[in-house]
Parts: C-alpha cells; structure tokens; sequence
C-alpha cells in the first residue's frame, strides 16, 4: 500500500498527549498514510509508547534525534523521510478529525495549482471550551488565496495560520526553519505561502491543544527567541523578488516584535539571574543593530514608544519613560 499522505509528529514527553494524537491519525478515512513519529530524546514513556503503537500499526514508523534539538529539527528528519506527494505536521499534543487528510487531498485533486491546503482551527482548552480560530472570509468561500496574499495575512498578526497540508517536494525544497529551537519554524509557513501557486482551505479540522505549561505561553526565556526567529525570516525574504511595502511590512511586525521582547523583560528583569540578563542585553544591542530605519515605514518615526534608536541606553530609556507614563495614566 503505497502512502498518499506523510504525517509528521515530533514528539518530546508527550506520553499523556500522543495516545488521543495517534489515534486520530490512525483512525482517518483516508487510510494510506505513513505517520513519521520522531521521539526528541523524550524522557519519559514516549519512546516505548511509540514502539508500541507501531507494533500494533505498521503505518506508524519511529524516529530518534541523537540529541534533545526541538521540533523543527525533529520535524526535518521526519520529512527526509517522507515518501508520499503530500505532507503534513501535527503536534505531539493535538489531533485531526476524522475526515482531515481525504478532504485535503479532495482539494488537491480539485485544483492542480494548490500547493497549500488549510486545515480549519479549532483551539481546545484545558477546561473543555473549544473555540474556532476562524480563516480569512476568502478561504471560508471556497475561494483560493494568492500565495502572496496568503503571506501577507500570515504576517500580520497570524491572520491566517500555519496548519495545512502542502506537497511533500514543496516542503523538502523549503524545510523547517531550525534558526532557533522555538518559533523560527513559522517562518516555514511564511514562506511555502509565498512560494505557493494557490491556497485553499478544506473541511477537515485541526484540534489545537492550548495549556498552561506550553513553551509559548506565559514567561519563559524562550520567549526571546522571537527576535532571531523573525530575524532569520528577514534574511530569507531578502532574496524575494517582493515590494518595499510588504518588506517594510515584514521588518515593521519584526520591529513591533522587538518592542514587545523588551517590554517582556523590563515587566520581568527581577526573576531574571544576573548572568542571563547580561546575556540577553547582549541579545537585544545584537538584533537592535539590525534594523534601519529606511526599512521601516514613517509611522514608527512620530509614535512615541516605537522610535528606532540605534542606541541601546536611548532605546531602553525610550521604553522606561513609557512604561512609566503608561502607569501613570489613569486609562
């Protein structure tokens, strides 16, 4: 039975979540797959669940990292293994319906020219709510998205999420970001968006687990590697043929980024050691010095709060004065 979908599952201690994920993949009405599990030198069960689960389901191979590297190196060692024309990720931790992977490839055999199918997002949390992320009115109309269209919502404010099936030589020619260990591989959605003839959405649903101990959410030193993360998509647009608008664009969320990382760590610096916050002052002068200000557009010039200082003593007083201003207003 030769696969017509490749499913990709990092896996790092993921033994409460990987029973309800493997199972949806496994239980799908499209049942020629190949599910690529990649334990991240787990330590917990993780690694003996997935030996298990591929006793019992052949489709169901296991990977091993030879060191903890985080999900996008994970990921990438999966997708040199892919052997279908279509590929897709699912965290360790989430799920798909049972229809997701038929209804995309239904797409696909549609509309030749897609080369990004879009799952719908339903967000799941801990208590039980669900909520559905939405997709842009287009996409909800059957209708298809440029690729640059698609980069465009992506970028501003993730509009448009990253959570699709694409073609398996699409991804292998644009693998995972692996910059740094988190957020640098939603530059990989950025970027296949851009790249992409058309975008669609199909009917199948992805199931997003949000909980209180994910890496993304609350405080956690990690959370600085947004900066490089978004400064590794700066380097690989600036072999894009685009605009100046949506370059400036791009370098005005990675600047509003910025702003925000130092804004986190001003709110924290006293939970933070001396030696990590000497190092990520270091990181902040590093990526301040990467932006000019005839890369941003002129609203950043006059707002107070978002001027470009090249300097890190100016730019830190700039966020301290409002800071303090901005606790001081009654509103």
């Amino acid at each position: 039975m030769k696969p017509q979908m490749s499913i990709l599952v990092a896996a790092y201690n993921a033994e409460q979540t990987l029973p309800r994920c493997l199972d949806s993949l496994c239980q799908q009405t499209l049942q020629e797959v190949e599910i690529l599990c990649v334990n991240d030198c787990s330590t917990d069960d993780t690694l003996e669940l997935l030996r298990n689960r591929a006793v019992m389901d052949s489709r169901i191979r296991v990977l091993q990292t030879p060191v903890n590297s985080g999900q996008a190196v994970a990921r990438n060692l999966a997708l040199k293994e892919a052997t279908s024309p279509y590929v897709c990720m699912v965290d360790a931790d989430d799920w798909l319906s049972p229809n997701a992977l038929q209804s995309a490839l239904d797409v696909f055999a549609t509309y030749p020219k897609t080369d990004c199918c879009v799952f719908h997002l339903m967000q799941h949390y801990e208590d039980g709510r669900e909520e559905d992320y939405g997709l842009p009115v287009q996409l909800e109309m059957g209708e298809a998205l440029t690729g640059r269209k698609a980069f465009e919502l992506c970028l501003d404010k993730w509009q448009l999420h990253g959570l699709y099936v694409t073609r398996t030589a699409f991804h292998q020619q644009y693998p995972f970001d692996t910059a740094t260990r988190l957020y640098s591989d939603d530059n990989t959605s950025r970027i296949h968006y851009l790249h992409s003839r058309e975008v669609r959405a199909c009917a199948g649903v992805y199931y997003y687990r949000k909980h209180a101990d994910s890496m993304t959410l609350g405080f956690n030193l990690r959370r600085f590697d947004f900066m490089e993360a978004l400064l590794s998509l700066k380097f690989a647009l600036k072999g894009e043929s685009l605009p100046k608008e949506i370059l400036k664009r791009a370098e005005g969320a990675r600047w509003m980024n910025f702003i925000a990382c130092y804004r986190l760590y001003l709110l924290h610096q006293e939970e933070i050691s001396p030696e990590d916050r000497a190092s990520l002052l270091e990181r902040f002068e590093t990526i301040l010095h990467t932006f000019r200000p005839s890369q941003l557009s002129r609203k950043y010039r006059w707002k107070p709060g978002y001027w470009l200082f090249l300097s890190l003593r100016l730019f830190d007083l700039q966020q301290r004065t409002y800071h303090f201003f901005k606790k001081a207003s009654p509103n």
